[in-house]
């Protein structure tokens, strides 16, 4: 009897030492900012501002990212999106200089992922970017664009001249890894397929609002763990 007993109390004291043992440091190695982690360059939506990233941005803070690295730029949203890709052009340049880095990772909410594919496509923003992530993208167009009307708004219609140009040939072009998240509970981005583009990850969330994409932690971590190879 006192027999079994002690080996009971043996196998328990294995088992919680097994509990408490430490989690060897590489398996959280893409979750933590590196040495090699680039900087990380937010583009924010149609009527949106840097502070759209507020909660993304102290996450990533809370990862180790210093906040030199991690910019949220601001810009007019209601020009032209090819105008929004020459100046985000000229805000990676600043980026890289004030770092000292080579490349930069770009997030996008909704039609930020408009200007910043242009740039890569059209900029030579592909030598300059290793990862680009669309949250919520109207990258094939979404029917909510059909009720405004400045000038970034018809070209992210459905069929406009400029999304034909943007998606002819190939869709994610160069070297840049290219993931986009798109939600089923997301009403302003319509159809939901729009957002998905060959040659991506695209990934499927739960059941996560146009603005919630933003601040949702899974969305946030699974972002993080792509740009952080």
């Amino acid at each position: 009897m006192k027999k079994s007993v002690m080996t009971a109390a043996v196998a328990a004291a294995g088992v919680l030492l097994a509990v408490q043992a430490p989690v060897p440091a590489q398996a959280s190695s893409s979750s933590g900012f590196v040495p090699g982690s680039n900087p990380v360059l937010f583009v924010h939506g149609y009527n949106g501002d840097s502070s759209n990233w507020n909660t993304m941005a102290d996450r990533f803070r809370a990862d180790g990212w210093p906040s030199s690295h991690l910019h949220q730029w601001s810009y007019d949203s209601g020009q032209s999106n090819t105008v929004t890709a020459q100046q985000l052009s000229t805000e990676v340049e600043r980026v890289l200089a004030a770092t000292g880095a080579t490349r930069v990772d770009i997030v996008s909410h909704s039609m930020g992922g408009l200007s910043s594919r242009y740039y890569l496509k059209n900029l030579d923003g592909t030598s300059k970017t290793e990862a680009w992530v669309s949250l919520g993208g109207p990258n094939h167009g979404t029917d909510s664009a059909d009720a405004c009307f400045d000038a970034s708004c018809p070209e992210m219609r459905i069929g406009s001249s400029f999304l034909t140009a943007l998606n002819s040939g190939d869709e994610t072009p160069g070297s840049p890894r290219y993931a986009t998240w798109w939600s089923p509970c997301d009403t302003v981005i319509n159809p939901d397929s729009s957002v998905s583009l060959s040659g991506a990850v695209n990934t499927r969330t739960t059941c996560v609002s146009h603005m919630g994409l933003l601040t949702d932690a899974t969305v946030y971590a699974q972002t993080r763990d792509m740009i952080n190879r």
